[in-house]
């Protein structure tokens, strides 16, 4: 018969054995937002957006969600860090961000598959690095984009 014991909060596990078992390490906490800019003329759209993160923790990568709400082109020159994930959507990696800090701008164009006189953006955050966020007021973003030219913020 073993019998369990908890020595102190975080102190792990100590079977009747005599083997402990660590309890897990914290998960580091940071704040991701993402804000920036999207336009809009005729059949493209360029999203230019820049990752934030309120700390408390560094990020090592994060990956965020551009999620349309019509079909993309078939064809789309994405950036580097970028991948298409279905017909509406497209994922990137921001890079590393540190605590309190502001990414690199990523600038994602993309076709339409038609030419709509608006278009719903949405955005979220995918994969934080390995970090949790506790504050999900600030996770998702939806932004209304007309084909007016003009620069809609975010």
């Amino acid at each position: 018969m073993r019998t369990w014991m908890v020595a102190g909060a975080l102190a792990g596990v100590l079977s009747a054995s005599g083997a402990a078992v660590a309890a897990p390490a914290p998960v580091p906490e940071a704040d991701l937002a993402f804000h920036g800019t999207a336009v809009m003329s005729g059949d493209k759209v360029e999203v230019k957006l820049t990752p934030r993160n309120g700390g408390p923790a560094a990020v090592p990568d994060a990956t965020v969600r551009l999620r349309w709400s019509v079909a993309l082109a078939e064809a789309q020159q994405l950036p580097a860090r970028c991948a298409r994930e279905d017909e509406r959507t497209v994922v990137c990696g921001t890079g590393a961000l540190a605590v309190h800090g502001v990414g690199g701008q990523l600038d994602v164009p993309v076709r339409l598959k038609e030419t709509p006189s608006e278009v719903t953006l949405e955005i979220d955050k995918v994969w934080g690095g390995g970090t949790t966020d506790k504050d999900h007021t600030n996770d998702q973003v939806q932004v209304l984009v007309l084909a007016t030219g003009d620069a809609y913020a975010f």
